[in-house]
């Protein structure tokens, strides 16, 4: 089957990552993945959920929302409607949850990182780009802590980043954009570390069952796609590498 924009079926859009883009928060990051932007910035409070209260370990948690122009028509504000939806809720939780396991809680002391995550523009994969922007942004507020007050070890086991991957009924598509993700058979995101361990996978055959084999050939693609874009964050923000216990440039894992 023919990809929408002619890309190859193993192929990513486009990627470009800016790390320190907001001026007040402790970190931050833009990612662009085709025509998906999504902001992520992370604000740091020296304090911790009550059930995490002396035990000294730090906390994570994410938001996500999606600006009213980040689709093709207006979407009204979640907070004009009086509660956020049950996609928003999921995506979050997904986020938070992918951005605990990239950080040694630990290591950082009783510290919270809120990391908001707002889609600016969306044309598929806004979760994906949402935990690969929202952990560059989370590197760099701890990196900044690091210059001030060094961690005794590094707070971030290695780096993470996530992607999209589909099954469009003849076989397995990296990357989906919206008009492939409307269609295809099967969806996967996918979170995985830089020597190939997955904090992650969310996944349902949409249209169709799928067997192991084809589940397979999903998780090496999207290994294959995660590899790719983690280079990029180390492009995009080599001093990462400070805080970052697993950061040789030829580690990254094979699936």
């Amino acid at each position: 089957m023919q990809r929408p924009d002619g890309r190859a079926w193993d192929e990513l859009r486009p990627i470009a990552l800016e790390v320190g883009v907001n001026a007040w928060a402790e970190g931050s990051c833009l990612i662009a993945m085709g025509r998906t932007r999504v902001m992520a910035t992370v604000s740091v409070e020296e304090k911790v959920p009550p059930f995490l209260r002396g035990l000294g370990q730090g906390w994570v948690t994410a938001e996500y929302g999606m600006l009213p122009r980040a689709t093709l028509e207006r979407t009204p504000r979640e907070a004009a409607r009086g509660r956020q939806q049950g996609r928003t809720v999921e995506i979050q939780r997904l986020i938070g949850r992918a951005l605990r396991a990239a950080v040694d809680l630990k290591a950082v002391g009783e510290r919270t990182f809120l990391v908001d995550c707002d889609v600016l523009q969306a044309d598929g994969g806004t979760r994906a780009a949402a935990v690969s922007a929202g952990f560059l942004a989370l590197v760099e507020a701890l990196w900044k802590m690091h210059q001030t007050q060094p961690f005794p070890r590094p707070p971030v086991p290695d780096w993470l980043a996530a992607i999209s991957v589909g099954w469009d009924g003849t076989g397995p598509r990296l990357d989906l954009n919206y008009a492939e993700d409307a269609q295809m058979a099967v969806d996967l995101n996918v979170v995985m570390n830089g020597r190939g361990q997955f904090a992650e996978i969310q996944g349902a055959g949409e249209q169709q069952v799928f067997d192991r084999a084809q589940l397979d050939a999903m998780l090496a693609l999207a290994a294959q796609g995660i590899r790719t874009v983690i280079a990029k964050q180390r492009e995009a923000f080599p001093e990462g590498g400070a805080v970052i216990a697993h950061s040789a440039a030829n580690d990254l894992g094979q699936p």
